[in-house]
């Protein structure tokens, strides 16, 4: 695996690798005061962010350094893109001063895909840590990686995928990672929230987020992206708590076996209650859990592959 790009790109081997390894190193760690292996040392990881981010950014880091990488950080406002770099120049200054893999987050869909074609006789990998609407991989892999760990097989499992999907990359590389493992999709949102073609994609789609949760085995909510809106897409904060929150009238609905999923930041009292946000049966922390050991062994498939041991 030469970069990670789109969800798309990872055949069921691939998933089946980078989960088993994310729980390989999960074990490895296990206990240990000092959670260190020595995995990437010499090796250089960048994470370039273009928006803000407090988890991808900070597990991305994490799992570096704990992977004994070197790991230097860019962003937009401390870097020369202040200046008006461009992203192909910085990609290739990044390569140049000798970074083995560069984590990309960006405002424009496709950018991850470009730097990787800018960076193609560099031997530089690319991760693409979100790119505008398009796809976020590595939350997928977290995601399907914490849902595992609390259902099994995920073959003919429903997954129910609530709020704004339009505008959701982790709702496309979900919905692509999650069929590929053979679970049943369900997206629920309002008319106004759903992408254009999105009923050819291989899920189902309802208005209706009452009907969803019978039988549904686990409930993965949308964070509400307001800086990607640029108009009214429903009538208030309230009307959309009322129809698409997660609350815990909603949750009593669910098998008593679901839990649910939020790839943060949350917004309380909107798309999720307190009361469901901080249950016991609330996932949010093991997926940034999971995210840190996840993208270690995204790092760990790039950078290493059959070179190391875990």
């Amino acid at each position: 695996m030469r970069h990670l790009l789109s969800a798309s790109d990872l055949g069921g081997e691939d998933v089946a690798a980078i989960l088993d390894t994310a729980d390989k190193l999960k074990q490895t760690l296990l206990g240990r005061e000092v959670r260190k292996l020595p995995t990437l040392r010499g090796r250089t990881v960048v994470t370039a962010f273009y928006e803000n981010s407090t988890r991808t950014r900070v597990s991305f880091e994490v799992a570096g350094k704990w992977m004994s990488a070197d790991v230097i950080n860019v962003s937009a406002t401390g870097s020369s893109v202040g200046k008006g770099e461009s992203l192909r120049d910085t990609a290739l200054t990044l390569a140049a001063a000798g970074a083995d893999c560069v984590v990309l987050r960006h405002p424009a869909s496709g950018a991850a895909r470009r730097v990787a074609d800018w960076l193609a006789d560099h031997g530089t990998s690319v991760v693409n840590a979100g790119d505008g609407t398009h796809e976020h991989p590595t939350q997928a892999l977290l995601d399907a990686q914490t849902l595992r760990e609390s259902l099994g097989e995920l073959t003919g499992r429903r997954i129910v995928i609530v709020g704004d999907v339009l505008h959701s990359r982790v709702a496309r590389s979900n919905v692509r990672l999650l069929h590929r493992l053979g679970a049943e999709v369900v997206l629920v949102a309002p008319p106004t929230l759903l992408p254009t073609g999105v009923r050819d994609w291989p899920v189902r789609v309802t208005h209706d987020l009452d009907e969803s949760l019978e039988g549904a085995d686990a409930v993965m909510v949308l964070r509400v992206q307001a800086e990607r809106m640029h108009g009214s897409f429903f009538p208030s904060a309230r009307e959309y708590a009322i129809a698409y929150g997660l609350n815990e009238r909603r949750l009593a609905r669910l098998p008593e076996h679901a839990p649910v999923l939020h790839p943060g930041p949350m917004i309380r009292g909107m798309e999720i209650s307190h009361a469901v946000a901080d249950s016991p049966r609330s996932l949010v922390t093991d997926q940034v859990r999971n995210g840190v050991h996840v993208r270690m062994a995204v790092l760990y498939h790039l950078l290493a592959g059959e070179e190391t041991a875990v």
